[in-house]
């Protein structure tokens, strides 16, 4: 999705040695009210607080207070927030072509802007990325963001100065409310996967970079201080050189927190500790970076990296709940992602507290999780002004949501996307100080619909989670697509499982579906639609399909597994996957 593309990097202030003990877990625990779930904002200056949230807290009083104040005068703060935009679009060649000057209230923006994609975006988009000023905003554009979604060309979008400001205040509010709940982090390394802050340049001069990078670069020096990899090595190309080295120097370090959009990036993480696991012992034993994929560095990027490597003993156990003092996991937990958090236990060696990152894209921050349990985030609304469309076509604010409504998410922005449409499906879960709290549902117009089903990427992830555990089974990923034929059907790529446990995964798979989508059901039971045919993919297809997505310029933190192919290209993507593996198992 376009959430949570990019988790907060940062992991709070200094280390300290303050053990205080946490305030009790209720005070943050959501309960049943007559509006939904009432969720309770635990960002206060309390005394029993851990050190570490103490000190951080005593540097972000006004930016708590506001954000408080925002939620509980939510429709003032995105007021507020339509005028920042206007202001920093004021001069612009957009404002011109749509008469901004004219506009002084949402209602007057409705009229002047339509809602749009990024490619619809593209005109302004490319005259920003030749070198030409002021196009989207006065403010000068400092760098673009490259960002890709499951499909399509990488995007190219416009970071301003104040744009980043609202970013990163959403980011410090996620940092605190963490340590609030996990002090224990700030005495360990923080590992997090990032993709370079700056890799290219667009024609007319403008670096080209992810959102990650940028704002792990950011961060303060005291911040920047506890991540144990080195930035060049996020650089480093081919996939599996830059993940042997990123293991060799997580592997000499404490690491209490692993922090990425996607949870399955954790799981290839500890696929891969697995299978380099002798090269490592061997760098690690003799304090070098030479076997394995790292055989391939060249002799000055060797040198650089190895003067900064220790000498260890290697691990006993290489799962890595036992490996480090693994305390937290920030990633994703909504929509598709759910299946991958089930089995992060399992793959890790133990439970692992897993922390939502929040309803995030490299367009902007639009949700904060304020604890563990949240399964999504409460509005960000000092941030950019954020606009839902529901299932009747109507456009509303924040304020005016329903608990238990399904809404699409348009946002408008401080760096010129105005009422820009994600194409994010989000559910409304309940309330915080008043304000609308959102999870991720999944894509919206993604799905899979031969004769009207409509399968979500919601549905068919649940289903499959659903259908492995009842038969013990672990895929390592799986998508599902329609196979056309007179009596059309769901084919089942699978990659993880045993080839003769497959016809029982595929006959789970379609039950599970039957039960959740009653016209898929139906349309089974009326036989318009065939049995669920399974395909076996060979060890590494999804590793392959990540590898060539990120070549194609999609940050690597941001790739997501194609639970469904929607498309032709889509499908064609993962056989070209499945052939870069090794061909049909």
């Amino acid at each position: 999705m376009s959430t949570a593309t990019d988790p907060p990097p940062g992991h709070g202030p200094p280390p300290s040695t303050d053990r205080a003990a946490p305030p009790p877990a209720e005070a943050a625990r959501p309960s049943d009210g007559p509006r939904g779930r009432e969720y309770r904002f635990p960002l206060d200056d309390d005394p029993r607080a851990p050190g570490p949230y103490r000190l951080l807290f005593a540097g972000r009083r006004a930016l708590v207070q506001r954000f408080r104040a925002g939620l509980r005068e939510l429709r003032a703060a995105q007021e507020a927030r339509l005028h920042a935009v206007l202001a920093a679009t004021a001069g612009s060649a957009f404002a011109r072509d749509h008469g901004l000057e004219r506009v002084r209230s949402l209602a007057d923006l409705r009229a002047a802007v339509p809602v749009r994609a990024h490619a619809e975006l593209r005109p302004w988009l490319d005259r920003i990325a030749a070198g030409e000023r002021a196009v989207l905003t006065r403010a000068p554009v400092l760098q673009l963001l490259e960002t890709s979604g499951t499909t399509g060309a990488p995007k190219h979008l416009p970071v301003t100065a104040e744009w980043a400001r609202g970013v990163a205040d959403a980011q410090a509010l996620w940092v605190l409310s963490m340590i609030k709940d996990h002090p224990e982090v700030t005495r360990t390394r923080a590992l997090t996967m990032v993709s370079p802050a700056v890799h290219s340049h667009s024609p007319g001069g403008l670096p080209i970079g992810s959102n990650t990078g940028r704002m792990q670069a950011a961060q303060p020096w005291y911040v920047r201080a506890r991540y144990p990899i080195p930035a060049r090595v996020y650089g480093l190309t081919p996939d599996p050189l830059k993940w042997y080295c990123l293991l060799r120097f997580a592997l000499q370090a404490d690491i209490g927190s692993i922090t990425t959009a996607n949870p399955s990036t954790v799981l290839l993480l500890c696929r891969r500790l697995q299978q380099w696991r002798e090269e490592l012992s061997a760098d690690l034993a003799d304090g070098t970076l030479r076997r394995g994929p790292a055989a391939e560095l060249s002799r000055g990027a060797r040198f650089a990296l190895e003067l900064r490597l220790r000498r260890r003993p290697p691990p006993a156990d290489w799962a890595p709940a036992r490996l480090w003092p693994l305390g937290l996991i920030n990633c994703w937990k909504g929509g598709p992602a759910a299946f991958f958090v089930d089995r992060l236990a399992a793959a890790l060696g133990g439970p692992v507290p897993v922390r939502e990152v929040g309803i995030t894209a490299s367009e902007g921050f639009f949700a904060i999780p304020l604890g563990d349990d949240w399964p999504g985030g409460v509005v960000w609304p000092l941030g950019h002004l954020l606009e839902f469309i529901g299932d009747d076509g109507e456009t509303r604010g924040a304020w005016e949501l329903d608990v238990g409504e399904q809404v699409r998410l348009v946002v408008s922005t401080e760096a010129g996307l105005l009422r820009y449409d994600l194409a994010d499906t989000l559910e409304v879960v309940g309330r915080c100080e008043g304000a609308p709290v959102l999870r991720f549902v999944g894509k919206s117009g993604r799905w899979l619909n031969a004769t009207g089903e409509k399968l979500t990427e919601a549905q068919v992830s649940a289903a499959m989670s659903a259908a492995a555990a009842g038969l013990g089974l672990a895929p390592v990923g799986f998508t599902a697509v329609i196979e056309w034929a007179e009596v059309p059907r769901l084919g089942l790529a699978v990659e993880g499982a045993p080839v003769d446990a497959l016809p029982a995964l595929a006959r789970a798979f379609d039950a599970a579906l039957r039960a959740q989508n009653v016209e898929y059901e139906g349309r089974r039971s009326s036989e318009r639609l065939g049995e669920v045919a399974p395909l076996c993919l060979p060890a590494g297809t999804y590793a392959a399909w990540r590898a060539r997505r990120v070549a194609d310029g999609a940050p690597d933190g941001q790739v997501k597994d194609p639970i469904i192919a929607a498309t032709e290209v889509e499908w064609a993507r993962v056989l070209a996957a499945r052939d870069a593996a090794g061909g049909p198992a």
